[in-house]
């Protein structure tokens, strides 16, 4: 146990659970958006559910967003005081970039994290679902760049990976050596 004014260490700062990640009370979560910003399937549908009619009014009047871009609105309904929405690459391979895209959408949300103040943010298994990443190919990006943010930054003190199924949550676990 870390003592009072003691920093933490990185991997104590990054936590997994299995769950909804409209549900938890965090400053800040992450959306595994579509580039129009307005709503879809899977985690970007719940959480456009969860969040209620002002969240589409406002992601209306954000542009879009590329893919690994990050932009951010209120959370609304949803426990979170923010969400960061980012575009995951779609799977073509492995030959179209998409480790490099899917590494900036975690740096770009831990950024913004950051640059919000937020103390604590979840993460979905972003691009892992309808976008096809291979999960296997995936976790070890998504610890990269979150351990990477963590051993230089204060903010978020806290990062949660949410992961939806059982399958995911243990190949997290596993990555980190908890399982």
């Amino acid at each position: 146990m870390t003592g009072v004014g003691q920093p933490s260490s990185v991997r104590d700062r990054i936590e997994v659970v299995r769950g909804d990640i409209t549900t938890l009370s965090v400053d800040a979560i992450v959306n595994a958006a579509n580039s129009s910003l307005l709503g879809g399937g899977g985690v970007d549908g719940a959480i456009h559910r969860a969040a209620g009619p002002r969240l589409l009014a406002e992601c209306r009047l954000l542009g879009g967003c590329e893919p690994g871009e990050a932009k951010v609105t209120a959370g609304y309904d949803l426990p979170a005081r923010w969400v960061i929405h980012t575009v995951g690459p779609a799977w073509r391979g492995g030959r179209a970039g998409e480790e490099v895209t899917l590494a900036e959408c975690y740096r770009q949300s831990l950024m913004a994290a950051r640059d919000l103040g937020a103390g604590s943010v979840a993460f979905p298994s972003i691009a892992t679902g309808i976008y096809g990443f291979p999960l296997a190919r995936a976790i070890p990006i998504v610890l990269r760049e979150v351990r990477n943010h963590l051993a230089v930054e204060a903010l978020p003190a806290r990062v949660t990976l949410v992961c939806f199924d059982a399958e995911t949550h243990e190949a997290y676990l596993e990555a980190l050596g908890r399982a």
